[in-house]
């Protein structure tokens, strides 16, 4: 005898479930199905694992459903474990070398199944910026030259927007697509030592940050100041937000570390707040930092222990606490563990949403719970590793010979699985070459928003 609750608290209830579950309620009967399906329950999903979906339509991407963006999304995602070394394609950019010259994805779609979707990348030359389709290796578009040096840039790729820092401290938004620029303001800053952009539930917005130490937010698309803040006495010198933006943590490495965690609502909207919602973190000798993939508040800094040299691992949960109506931010220590000294000291690190840390070392790829026990080795010597990339699906390590390793994180288990390697044939002839190097696929699109050799 079938049992047929409302649909109000029914919805209520399925509301709670992930993805995985929703499937399996749907098979229940007609009316879970159509429940299970709701675009409601499905949108909710993505705009928890994907923030910009908060900004976009499904139209926008050829979809008519959430449903099926959520899974177009988790394959693209997945896209790199299933491809093979020849799937992939090898591009050079020509670049003039005096500045930077980084590239950046401005693409919008990202990977499609049918392989139709361009991808493209956003590149610095002097004083232009252009973009470049990667599979033809051509120029697609190109600003006017400025009248002054460009030094910094980044992109929004959902859409398809760069911004610029020129010399003159002028910060200009690009759509790339048409000459005129999107929006300008100079005298606001001097000396700028951060750029970044982001999506937040707020909006999609720009931080700067200069080298007196403030933090300058302003709106895209039309660059309003919405807020500034003194963090530090000196420049502020690397920016790191949690994946749903709910927090960003900024360091200063001038003499002694300084650090701080901003609640980013207090900094979006500063009408609705007295002040700026801020709180320390005292680790010194940071070295890198690292937000647990989808969970909001779980944050894990590597640092030194000094004179000798030891990597530390402290992980910290953030939580805001309300005493009166004051609000206050505490970070709690949830777990700490120093490695050995024959474990060699860490150059990058990671972490999985699943608490696992994987560090490089010069010859070696390390992995450990957060307590410290270690669960995994690779051995690259006589090899060095050179980078390490970490995200919810992949680890990608880059190694001296130009050569690129692509692991996939187990679905059951806390450990890494090597998928393939990727050889970069033209080494030895690219040694005494300016360019920037694109590794691209139908089936699997390399790395995140920032891209080089």
């Amino acid at each position: 005898m079938e049992i047929h609750l409302p649909s109000v608290p029914m919805m209520e209830i399925l509301s709670y479930l992930d993805a995985y579950s929703l499937l399996q309620a749907a098979q229940v009967n007609k009316n879970w199905n159509e429940l299970a399906s709701s675009d409601v329950l499905w949108r909710k999903l993505c705009q928890k694992r994907w923030l910009y979906c908060y900004m976009f339509t499904l139209p926008l991407h050829g979809l008519e459903t959430w449903k099926q963006f959520f899974f177009d999304k988790t394959w693209q995602e997945h896209a790199k474990t299933r491809a093979k070394p020849e799937d992939f394609t090898y591009k050079e950019f020509p670049v003039e070398f005096e500045f930077r010259a980084h590239p950046w994805y401005i693409s919008r779609h990202g990977l499609t199944r049918n392989g139709q979707e361009k991808s493209a990348v956003c590149m610095t030359s002097m004083n232009r910026i252009s973009t470049w389709d990667i599979h033809e290796g051509a120029m697609t578009w190109e600003s006017p030259k400025q009248p002054s040096y460009i030094v910094w840039m980044t992109t929004l790729p959902e859409m398809q927007i760069a911004v610029t820092i020129d010399m003159q401290s002028t910060i200009k938004l690009w759509d790339c697509h048409n000459k005129e620029v999107l929006a300008s303001k100079t005298g606001l800053f001097f000396g700028c030592k951060l750029l970044q952009s982001e999506f937040t539930k707020d909006g999609p917005i720009v931080l700067v940050g200069d080298a007196c130490g403030n933090l300058y937010i302003f709106r895209i698309p039309d660059l309003h100041l919405i807020s500034k803040v003194n963090v530090f006495p000196y420049s502020i010198d690397e920016l790191y937000f949690s994946p749903q933006k709910k927090w960003v943590f900024l360091i200063g490495h001038r003499l002694n570390d300084l650090t701080k965690v901003f609640y980013m609502s207090s900094l979006l909207r500063p009408s609705e707040f007295s002040a700026p919602v801020s709180t320390v973190l005292k680790v010194p000798v940071i070295r890198k930092v690292f937000w647990t993939p989808r969970r909001e508040d779980r944050i894990t800094l590597m640092s030194l222990i000094l004179p000798k040299n030891i990597t530390k691992f402290d992980t910290f949960d953030m939580k805001l606490e309300g005493i009166g109506n004051k609000v206050t931010i505490q970070g709690y220590l949830t777990a700490s563990f120093s490695l050995a000294e024959d474990e060699g000291r860490p150059d990058y690190f990671g972490v999985s949403d699943k608490d696992v840390i994987v560090c490089s070392t010069r010859f070696s790829l390390l992995l450990f719970d957060i307590n410290g026990l270690r669960l995994q080795t690779f051995h690259y010597c006589p090899e060095e590793i050179w980078r390490l990339w970490v995200d919810p699906v992949h680890v990608i390590v880059t190694c001296d010979a130009g050569s690129l390793d692509i692991y996939a994180w187990e679905k059951r288990s806390l450990l890494l699985r090597k998928c393939y390697r990727l050889r970069n044939r033209n080494y030895q002839q690219m040694s005494g070459l300016a360019s920037s190097v694109i590794l691209s696929s139908e089936e699997a699109k390399f790395g995140g928003e920032h891209l080089s050799s």
